[in-house]
């Protein structure tokens, strides 16, 4: 223990990397310490809720808003080990610094420290923007004080989506299905996301033409001789192109003054044009020059890893935090894009050594951010340290994500400081009268790169994978006005308009920062939970929005639209930032937005008597049947098609205005995978045709009732009065004929009985065909056999014994290496639950939006350690005989045999609660949240 002989500090920050490699900079009278993460937090269901607050009515929310909005914070029970750690190091050192990180969640956790540790000695807030020797020493030689408007700014911000997620998710759980949950945030990215599907399903394309003529330079030349040019104007009117089209209905737009080539008419002009002289008519030529890019700050930073390596925004900050635990770049929060002086005399050394001292300019360069109220942190994101490591210096010490991430925000920040790219642009007209007498004038231009200046370090990526590179050069021949051409090759191309394109977690969280929606520390979080609450999929890159996304969302914005407004959602972000400045209260914020009063920026809401109010008073307006039904179109038949958001999935749905019982609802169940935009009408016509619909065969002869094909949660399927047969996997729905249909309805069919009596039966399962008796099965060889199969037949099947044969076990999906921390080779493999990770004795499942082609070897290695360190899963005892009456009545005592089995229980639980990783701790449920629904979503009401 620390002697009272020298002042002793005890360092405290959020994670174990973090407190090795600071510990490693600081003396022997330093003890550096880990929180890991949150200490306390609003409690998440009735049983995290003290016994002397369960009464009161505000504890559901577990803020009381009738008083100044006191927040009712529980210590996490994972955390509860550490804490009493941290309580007793705290009484034996003589000054505590808290070294969370330095934004407002930072801030936070370091005020909850001190709210939970009640240290007696003094404390200090060190902040630091890199974890390097000199950043940590700088640190501890200037402390400052706990900043306790950002810490007001981070509760207003908690207890704000706190009164927002369990006030809007009940109304969810009634109007839609339960344990759905809304969210100040996350509602609005949802909202992108689904307005953008809805402008993908309404759009139309349109198809149009243009000609790509190859000309060619007449006599002698120097350099390139054939160039591209491209049809623009005909007869003066510009040739129409994707811009000039309505989205909606695939026409030009009024106004748009355009000649609209189809095919003939673009190949006939062509004809038209063959063996005629072109002439150039006119030659621009223009200096370019490109600035570099600005340092990363986290959006952009996401965006390119997004780009250029495939990450997801979690990949990308998982692996950023490593890498600035480690030492090796500045803090990865930061909506900031200044570059610190050290920053930048390093980048401008570097640049000299590396690319020449005439890629320096003369004065350095500074930023200005485009974030509005960027104020997360101090610095843009750079590699860490006064004299930055190439990535050839780190590529032995870094994992392959890391090293990848680590290049890319080194070249982005020697780029920052380096020349402009310059060279010349060259446009160029070209004319040509067609046999016809019309006048046909054709484009092209030019780029040349005469000095690449930052762009020989870094060249940055665009959402559209199709756009040119910014490095790419375009060469055209040295023309000159009135100079004669000849056109080698005339092609006609059609090009048909597109929808414009889903997002992507990179574009989105653009998207978000455009709108003012969010914050550096808040993207991941917003991506991920959209994701894990089953609102948005991922289809490679593409975020597609599910079924019941537009059920939300349609029902937020038809009845709380100001709740899923991006401007109101913005204004909230922007009242959080002048809490965190000290410009506004945060108790006027809370009132104002709760109650309604008119202290606050939204008037809408407090003319609604606030958010309690609001979605009390209106429930009964909201028609949920209306809310769960996304319209489509009306079809050829001139039946309503509709989406339906049902309790067991999402389903066609198809009628007449006035359809009655004779003239019923024509439902079929819409298949997993199945994105929103791709239910047209083709589309939905297959499903009904493909997937059952409510086809009829034709009559039964023998009964006289009608036989119909179906479609079914399980799949298609017959059915005439009561009887109802799936489909065998051999057939089609399409092709099914009434007397296939008539064979199915057969079945189950009753073979005989054996010589007890009892019936033997042939039907059709879900693994296949087979007999059974009483409950005793056998697979049959072949669906044939279910109408073929004889009495003595079954009863030497059933006689036999049962046979199981094991499988061949499939390949990995994937071979990993070895663990780092263990050496043995771990591999990742296909469950029954889906993909897992393994090193033959610990298995760990994937999480949600992981794939195993882009889980990395550390994230596997940070998997299957937290599985180690919970140890193997307990054995299941066998069930304790019941003890006889007496023997119970006999060993009575004061404590009753309930408490005696909780008290030897305790230990265990006490025991594996300091088995328990932080992470995995920090993900377990308490028991009572286990063994009710409407704990559970509660829970997930956030």
């Amino acid at each position: 223990m620390p002697e009272k002989a020298r002042t002793t500090r005890l360092v405290i920050v959020e994670s174990p990397s973090k407190a090795k490699t600071i510990a490693g900079y600081l003396g022997p009278d330093y003890f550096v310490e880990a929180s890991f993460g949150h200490v306390r937090d609003l409690p998440k269901n009735a049983a995290d809720v003290p016994a002397k607050y369960k009464g009161e009515s505000w504890a559901r929310l577990g803020v009381d808003v009738d008083n100044g909005f006191h927040a009712l914070y529980v210590v996490s029970q994972d955390r509860k080990a550490q804490i009493a750690k941290l309580t007793k190091l705290a009484k034996e050192v003589d000054e505590i610094l808290l070294a969370t990180d330095e934004d407002r969640e930072g801030e936070a956790i370091a005020w909850h420290l001190v709210e939970t540790i009640k240290p007696k000695v003094p404390i200090k807030r060190m902040v630091f923007h890199e974890i390097t020797k000199a950043a940590i020493q700088a640190a501890v030689a200037n402390p400052r004080e706990i900043d306790k408007d950002l810490v007001d700014a981070q509760e207003a911000r908690r207890i704000l989506d706190r009164l927002y997620g369990y006030e809007v998710s009940p109304v969810l759980w009634k109007k839609v299905m339960p344990r759905l949950s809304a969210g100040r945030v996350q509602s609005v990215a949802t909202r992108i996301v689904v307005e953008r599907e809805r402008q993908r399903m309404a759009f139309r394309t349109a198809e149009y033409w243009d000609i790509n003529a190859l000309l060619s330079v007449q006599g002698r030349t120097e350099g390139t001789k054939s160039f591209s040019a491209t049809l623009i104007a005909l007869d003066g009117d510009r040739i129409a192109t994707g811009r000039d089209f309505e989205p909606t209905t695939g026409q030009v737009k009024p106004g748009a003054g355009v000649v609209h080539l189809d095919g003939d008419g673009a190949r006939g002009l062509a004809a038209r044009l063959e063996d005629r002289p072109f002439t150039v008519t006119r030659v621009e030529e223009k200096p370019y020059r490109r600035k570099p890019y600005a340092p990363f700050i986290t959006s952009t930073l996401q965006q390119e890893a997004a780009r250029k390596m495939r990450f997801s925004s979690s990949q990308t900050m998982r692996t950023a935090q490593r890498l600035y635990e480690n030492g090796y770049i500045t803090y990865m929060r930061t909506d900031s894009v200044n570059l610190s002086e050290t920053a930048i005399s390093a980048a401008r050394r570097q640049i000299a050594e590396l690319y020449g001292a005439n890629n320096v300019p003369p004065q350095p360069r500074r930023y200005t951010g485009k974030v509005k109220n960027a104020q997360e942190a101090h610095e843009a994101i750079r590699p860490a340290g006064d004299n930055f490591r190439t990535p050839g210096e780190v590529a032995n010490e870094l994992s392959t994500d890391e090293f990848k991430l680590y290049e890319l925000i080194w070249r982005r920040t020697v780029a920052s400081q380096m020349t402009d790219a310059v060279g010349n642009s060259v446009s160029v007209r070209i004319r040509a009268i067609s046999t016809a007498g019309e006048e046909v004038d054709f484009g092209a231009s030019g780029k040349t790169i005469t000095d690449p200046g930052f762009l020989r370090a870094y060249v940055e990526s665009s959402d559209d994978e199709n756009a040119e590179a910014e490095d790419a050069e375009r060469r055209l021949p040295n023309l000159v006005k009135d100079q004669p051409l000849t056109a080698e090759e005339l092609n006609a191309i059609g090009h048909h308009t597109s929808p414009p394109a889903r997002y992507t977690e990179a574009s989105l969280v653009k998207a978000l920062e455009e709108l003012g929606i969010g914050r550096p520390s808040t993207y991941e979080s917003i991506m991920r939970t959209i994701q894990d609450r089953g609102y948005v999929d991922k289809r490679g890159q593409a975020l597609i929005p599910s079924f019941i996304a537009f059920a939300v969302i349609g029902l937020l914005e038809g009845h709380y639209p100001r709740l899923v407004d991006y401007n109101f959602t913005a204004a909230m972000e922007t009242q959080l930032d002048d809490i965190a400045g000290g410009d506004h209260a945060a108790l006027d914020f809370l009132t104002s937005f709760y109650f309604g009063s008119d202290l606050g920026a939204d008037d809408s809401i407090a003319k609604a008597g606030g958010l309690k109010k609001m979605v009390t008073e209106n429930l009964s307006d909201i028609d949920a049947r209306a809310v769960n039904s996304i319209p489509l179109f009306t079809d050829d038949a001139g039946r309503n098609v509709v989406v339906r958001v049902g309790r067991y999935g999402p389903y066609l749905q198809r009628a007449l205005p006035d359809a009655t019982e004779e003239a019923p609802e024509d439902r079929v169940s819409i298949p997993e995978g199945v994105a929103p935009d791709e239910l047209t009408v083709e589309k939905v016509n297959e499903l009904y045709l493909g997937g059952g619909g409510e086809r009829s065969l034709g009559d039964d002869p023998a009964t006289g009732e009608s036989v119909t094909l179906k479609s079914g949660r399980f799949g298609p399927y017959v059915q005439s009065g009561e009887k109802k047969s799936s489909l065998f996997k051999s057939q089609t729905p399409d092709t099914l004929t009434l007397e296939q249909a008539l064979r199915l309805l057969e079945l189950p069919r009753t073979v005989g009985k054996d010589p007890e009596g009892a019936e033997i039966v042939a039907a059709n399962g879900r693994y296949g065909p087979y007999v059974k008796r009483g409950d005793d099965f056998r697979s049959l060889e072949s669906e044939d056999k279910l109408f073929t199969v004889t009495l003595d037949e079954a009863l030497a099947l059933l006689a036999a014994p049962k046979t199981r044969q094991r499988r061949a076990a499939a390949p990995p999906l994937r071979e990993m290496g070895n663990d780092p921390a263990t050496d043995k080779p771990m591999v990742i493999k296909e469950g029954r639950f889906g993909p897992y990770v393994t090193d033959g004795e610990f298995n760990a499942s994937l999480r949600r939006g992981q794939t195993p082609e882009e889980l990395t070897v550390q994230q596997a290695s940070e998997m299957l350690a937290e599985k180690r360190a919970k140890g193997p899963a307990p054995k299941k005892k066998a069930a304790a005989k019941k003890a006889p009456a007496k023997k119970a009545a006999a060993a009575s005592s004061d404590a009753t045999p309930a408490k005696k089995a909780a008290a030897k229980k305790a230990p265990a639980k006490k025991a594996a609660a300091k088995k328990a990783t932080p992470a995995k701790r920090a993900t377990n449920s308490s028991p009572a949240a286990k063994k009710t629904a409407p704990a559970r979503a509660t829970a997930n009401a956030e």
